[in-house]
């Protein structure tokens, strides 16, 4: 399949959305010409040693699902990952961005985690992203997950708030049971770094002695 190709530091997963400003020249010919087409780019890493990403990097398709074009060309867009990909050759084209001829791959088949452990990974995220929306001072609300393994583990991939290495392993992971274990194993860690950072938080809303702030009185 051929593809333009965008690189970036971030990770999409298939099934989830990601917002996008577009500003550089060439990528702003590239939305217009994926716009003129079937409106999907690929996302990849860097490579090691150029922008371009290198022969074999695994990355998502996006398709724009939201365009918002500002005055000066600018653009800020929302896209829905698609299929994953391995990167092959690049293409020499004349074309201001990246197009590379990408191979689609899927989770390997049988490959889905015992129900019980679906089950408390939908848990252990549920509670995670609680906490992470008391910290940001957000009315608490159950969060809309999948009811099957493989887009639930996409899913809270994209939730989580790791490093984008760990994220690209979890992208490039084809066993559904493996992606579902390696979050199980990860969620612990940073939900006990979130609990930390709300007590601080909370102490802020307080006196220091356990009630809230006294109101100032109007200048």
């Amino acid at each position: 399949m051929r593809l333009p190709v965008f690189p970036l530091s971030v990770v999409l997963f298939p099934g989830t959305p990601l917002p996008l400003h577009i500003f550089e020249p060439r990528y702003r010919q590239m939305l217009t010409d994926c716009l003129e087409g079937d409106r999907r780019f690929g996302i990849t890493p860097t490579g090691a040693d150029r922008e371009a990403p290198d022969p074999g990097m695994v990355g998502c398709t996006a398709e724009v699902r939201v365009n918002q074009t500002m005055p000066d060309g600018r653009s800020n867009i929302v896209v829905l990952g698609g299929v994953r990909f391995v990167v092959g050759d690049l293409l020499e084209e004349a074309l201001p961005y990246y197009v590379a001829i990408v191979q689609p791959f899927d989770d390997e088949p049988d490959s889905d985690p015992a129900p019980e452990r679906a089950d408390l990974l939908r848990e252990t995220f549920t509670r995670y992203a609680g906490l992470v929306r008391e910290l940001s001072d957000v009315e608490p609300a159950e969060p809309e997950l999948p009811e099957e393994p493989r887009p639930l583990s996409f899913h809270v991939s994209a939730g989580i708030d790791v490093e984008a290495g760990i994220k690209q392993r979890l992208l490039i992971e084809r066993s559904t049971a493996r992606r579902v274990e390696a979050l199980l194993m990860v969620l612990p860690s940073i939900t006990t770094g979130v609990e930390r950072a709300l007590v601080v938080h909370r102490r802020a809303h307080t006196n220091g002695r356990g009630h809230e702030r006294p109101s100032l009185p109007p200048a």
